[in-house]
């Protein structure tokens, strides 16, 4: 996938390092998993013909589902996140552009 690699090379110049794409869990398909200094970025990746398109793609079951599976991973890598897990989005337009929303949203207590 174009946007994918087109993703996973920004959070690289950016100093992430990419510990896995599109992991399969039991919830389903984590896109990209990102480490930069012990955080932990699960990823989502939005394609769509302009940025604010993309921006707007992540819908709430999308964001239980991402939830649940990040839940998965975690248990079976328990090292993985020591200074925190958070949840970005990552956008792509038709032109290949990039925007990360970081921390797009969180866990409901």
């Amino acid at each position: 996938m174009a946007a994918e690699a087109a993703a996973c090379a920004a959070l690289e110049q950016q100093g992430w390092r990419i510990l896995a794409r599109r992991l399969r869990t039991e919830a389903g398909e984590i896109d990209v998993i990102a480490e930069r200094d012990g955080l932990l970025a699960i990823v989502e990746v939005k394609h769509r013909p302009t940025l604010a398109g993309a921006a707007f793609a992540l819908t709430p079951r999308q964001q239980s589902r991402l939830i649940l599976a990040a839940e998965i991973v975690l248990a079976k890598h328990p090292g993985w996140g020591a200074a925190g897990v958070r949840f970005d989005v990552l956008v792509v337009d038709a032109a290949g552009q990039v925007r990360r929303i970081a921390d797009a949203f969180r866990r409901e207590a």
